[in-house]
């Protein structure tokens, strides 16, 4: 068996070991696919790493940049106390309409709020309106902005808080430091950033999965 079949097949049994089946959220993945969403989200796996993350910090205000058709934006909702509230950035039309039926489906619409723009906008725009004091932001957008969006999440991220950037690894190209791949140097920008940012502790983990080879990096805001 290939590697990454092993990585997918022991994915596939800890999910079934772990995770009940939550039809909510297969309704969830099959409408983006339904609507040909690119399926880049999150696996089940991952969405509960997250999810348990938020519960660990008791996290009640969460800041997501890059929604898609709202995978981990639910499974951070479903973290959320009944009060918590989760504010998701996304820029694409399309997207924002199935993620819309999505946290209707899930029931988790009353929790989320979608800032319709293109995320360095909105972000600006929280900054403006002292919306700040996130307990947990989780970047997983563009990644040749992740520079700027570090920038902004650490304004806006209470001290004690949680940042984590999803797709760091690339399969291993972030290791080229010549790599003329905008993503890969955008993340190589970002991680020097973390890397000689005193207000920040960040360690990288490499994944594998159903998701292929990738990995998260997460920092705690000192």
């Amino acid at each position: 068996m290939q590697e990454n079949q092993v990585w997918s097949a022991v994915d596939h049994y800890l999910i079934n070991s772990l995770q009940p089946r939550n039809d909510k959220m297969e309704k969830l993945l099959q409408n983006n696919r339904e609507n040909n969403l690119p399926e880049i989200d999150v696996s089940p796996t991952q969405g509960k790493f997250l999810w348990i993350l938020a519960k660990i910090m008791g996290a009640k205000k969460i800041l997501e940049i890059g929604t898609l058709g709202g995978y981990s934006t639910t499974w951070l909702a479903m973290a959320l106390p009944e009060d918590g509230k989760i504010i998701t950035l996304e820029n694409n039309s399309s997207h924002i309409k199935v993620a819309k039926e999505n946290f209707e489906t899930t029931g988790v619409h009353q929790k989320i709020t979608i800032m319709e723009d293109n995320a360095l906008t909105s972000l600006s725009k929280l900054q403006k309106d002292n919306i700040k004091d996130f307990d947990l932001i989780f970047i997983d957008a563009d990644k040749p902005n992740n520079p700027h969006y570090i920038d902004y999440a650490i304004k806006l991220a209470r001290k004690g808080a949680l940042i984590i950037a999803d797709n760091i690894v690339r399969n291993g190209d972030i290791i080229d430091k010549k790599s003329e791949d905008p993503k890969v140097v955008g993340i190589r920008h970002f991680i020097d950033i973390l890397s000689n940012d005193s207000r920040l502790e960040s360690v990288g983990l490499q994944t594998v999965g159903i998701k292929g080879y990738d990995g998260f990096i997460i920092s705690f805001v000192k």
